[in-house]
This record gives C-alpha cells, sequence and structure tokens, in this order.
C-alpha cells in the first residue's frame, strides 16, 4: 500500500503515555516567551533558548530541543532500519514554532517548546480532523510510541501529522538531569488550562455529569476552567482550577 493511502486509526495507539502537559512544560521550562497568538513568534525565554539547536536528523534538517532532537535522531534511525520505504519519502513540515495550538485561545502548542515536530510523507501532509491517517504515519507511529512520543492521532481532534514528547517522556527527562535549571521536583501530573487530549474530554464529560454543560472538545479552555473551578468549591477543594489527584477522585476518574 502506497505510504500516502488514508487508512482509519488504528486500534491501540499512544499505549501508556499522555500528550505533555501545560503545567510539566511550564514548570521544566517556563513560558517560552510572554504572549502567543496563531503565526510562529520567536523564543525569547533566555533559558529556553538556551537549549534550543538546529541539527540534520537523517532526511532534514530541525530547529528544536537539544534532547527532542536527540531523541528524534534515534527514532528516524529506527525508522529507516524497520520502515525503509517510509524513511524515503520523510520530510517535516516544521519543529520549533511559538504559537497557540490551531483553533483555541488558550493553549500553547507543544511546537513551542520545541519538542513536537509535524511530518510530510512524499511531501503530502496528512489532513487534520478526518479521523483518517497516512499509511506511512500508522506504520511508524509504534516507533515513536516506542521511544515516548505521542502521536497527534490520539488527540479529540485527529492530528496525524503531530509527533511529540509524551509527559512521561518529558518527566524522565527531567529525572536524568536533562534540564539544569528545572526544579528538584516537579508537581503532580495534572491537567490544567491550556490541555488538550482524550483525558480532558473524558474530564469534561464528568464534569457534565454533574450539571456542566461543557462541550467534549478535549480542550481545557476557559469554559472547563470555569466549571472545574466551581465543582471544586462545591465539593470543599481547593477551587484553583487544576485537576489533581483530589479532584480526579471527587469526580471519579
Amino acid at each position: 500500500m502506497p505510504i500516502t493511502d488514508l487508512i482509519t486509526i488504528p486500534a491501540g495507539i499512544n499505549p501508556g503515555i499522555n500528550a505533555a502537559r501545560q503545567l510539566t512544560m511550564k514548570s521544566l521550562l517556563g513560558s517560552p516567551r510572554e504572549s502567543f497568538g496563531t503565526d510562529c513568534q520567536p523564543v525569547t525565554n533566555p533559558v529556553l533558548r538556551n537549549l534550543i539547536k538546529t541539527d540534520d536528523v537523517g532526511p532534514f534538517r530541525v530547529t528544536g530541543l537539544a534532547p527532542a532532537i536527540a531523541s528524534l535522531k534515534e527514532v528516524i534511525a529506527e525508522i529507516r532500519q524497520q520502515q525503509a520505504d517510509v524513511f524515503g519519502g520523510l520530510g517535516t513540515a516544521g519543529m520549533l514554532c511559538c504559537r497557540l495550538v490551531r483553533g483555541s485561545n488558550t493553549s500553547i502548542s507543544n511546537h513551542s517548546w520545541g519538542t513536537a515536530i509535524d511530518l510530510t510523507l512524499n511531501g503530502e501532509l496528512d489532513v487534520r480532523g478526518n479521523n483518517r491517517v497516512q499509511e506511512g504515519l500508522a506504520r511508524i507511529a509504534p516507533i515513536f510510541n516506542r521511544h515516548g512520543w505521542y502521536w497527534g492521532a490520539g488527540f479529540p481532534k485527529e492530528d496525524a501529522m503531530h509527533f511529540e514528547l509524551s509527559d512521561q517522556k518529558i518527566r524522565a527527562l527531567h529525572q536524568q538531569g536533562v534540564f539544569a535549571s528545572a526544579p528538584a521536583t516537579l508537581p503532580e501530573p495534572a491537567l490544567s488550562i491550556g490541555d488538550r487530549g482524550q483525558l480532558v474530554k473524558r474530564l469534561q464529560e464528568k464534569l457534565n455529569e454533574r450539571g456542566a454543560n461543557l462541550i467534549a472538545d478535549g480542550v481545557f479552555g476557559n469554559g472547563t476552567h470555569a466549571a472545574v473551578v466551581a465543582f471544586q468549591a462545591r465539593s470543599g477543594l481547593t477551587p484553583d482550577g487544576i485537576v489533581g489527584r483530589r479532584t480526579r477522585e471527587a469526580l471519579g476518574i
């Protein structure tokens, strides 16, 4: 089958990993810049800027976070060995890009930290949001997953061209001392405004069961934040809008 043919999203993608959460990224690296829009803007955070590099990863050059590029090199080397035809068609639509997630006014794209990459196959971008994915992307996604990269086909709005370091991988890199200026300890894994993914969609569904009226789109925006604060206040929890262990337990998720 040609690598650009479209297929349904395979079952069982992204086993045991989640998209990197905004609290994790901000705790480790700070915000890439003070403000964001829909277009790419430069990194202004000096700590993050010192970790950005440009390098050759095999079929193309990228600019991104140095440890992300190191991991990407390992992924692509494995793709070259195991999926030679996909390797031959690999290209990129970019890695580092300080902007908001497309269609959101609250979610900072993980491209802003240089930890995500959009891939092309034979020069073609997979169409976002049609719940169909290019054959070649489906074949290399398990390789990315094994190296701790989350595949964007798992977002509520499918984004199969997109791969990013998972929350688990980012935290593992922290434990290895990669981020020298980061705090010694990280906050517990928690959902907060700006996050997106299936965990956010499940949160929205649980809030709706308790009287909220949210669109369960998997995007933790201002409406979801307000619903979380209201639920926390009713439940005797700190109304901070952050969904940590106690809030998850109260919601049954």
